[in-house]
């Protein structure tokens, strides 16, 4: 069978990340969560004393990225990779409220993304690779076969968000929630470097109103239509 690349980009909490791994799963390709590297490299800062609410070095930060590696596992029991930093997972660190309230200014810096863009391109080169984040389809593979941008509005996001950390037992309130949301939309869409954007040939889904099943089967069919196209 003929293989594409799969770009999915679009704010935060829109279910990117869920409905890839469902696509990557139902077509037997590779999936990559693009903002887990980010959120890995912003829970190095944090654990280093390099950002915090008084201050962010960073200059150190960029000089500490050659010694920081970067890499998925696959977890068998789960169903899909998790992610390392320095050899250790961290793939339930870097999912807490704290870590998103960092990750936007940490990924504004272009050193990171540079670093980034890069293995991910490595990691998307042979295709069949479903690719979620905020700049794929515009900047990781701008000529990715088939590009999604999804969106929701910033209520109903919070409040996916704010059931998704509840569940994880984590000590949080909506009010917080709907803030970092808002706060993470505006500096993606706002940074110099590789803006959050909908590419030019990307489908917009708007899945404020979607259920999950009806969102998948929706991308699943578009993804089949791609790939007899190719």
């Amino acid at each position: 069978m003929k293989k594409i690349t799969i770009a999915i980009d679009g704010f935060s909490s829109t279910g990117k990340s869920t409905v890839a791994k469902q696509l990557a799963k139902a077509l037997g390709y590779v999936y990559v969560d693009s903002g887990a590297m980010y959120r890995a490299i912003t829970l190095y800062a944090m654990q280093n004393d390099i950002i915090s609410k008084d201050h962010f070095d960073i200059e150190k930060l960029i000089n500490d990225l050659d010694s920081l590696k970067i890499s998925f596992k696959y977890n068998d029991v789960l169903g899909f990779a998790e992610m390392y930093l320095n050899g250790v997972n961290v793939e339930h660190d870097i999912r807490t409220l704290e870590v998103s309230q960092w990750v936007s200014q940490v990924a504004e810096i272009s050193e990171v993304r540079r670093m980034l863009v890069l293995q991910q391109q490595i990691m998307g080169k042979e295709k069949g690779v479903v690719m979620d984040g905020r700049d794929i389809g515009t900047v990781v593979f701008p000529d990715a076969e088939l590009k999604f941008f999804m969106t929701a509005s910033a209520d109903t996001r919070a409040k996916r968000r704010y059931k998704e950390l509840l569940e994880r037992n984590e000590s949080v309130s909506y009010v917080d929630v709907l803030k970092n949301v808002e706060s993470r939309d505006l500096i993606d869409s706002t940074r110099e470097d590789s803006p959050l954007m909908k590419a030019e040939d990307a489908i917009e889904i708007d899945n404020s109103n979607l259920s999950l099943e009806a969102q998948f089967e929706q991308l699943y069919a578009l993804a089949r239509e791609a790939i007899e196209k190719k």
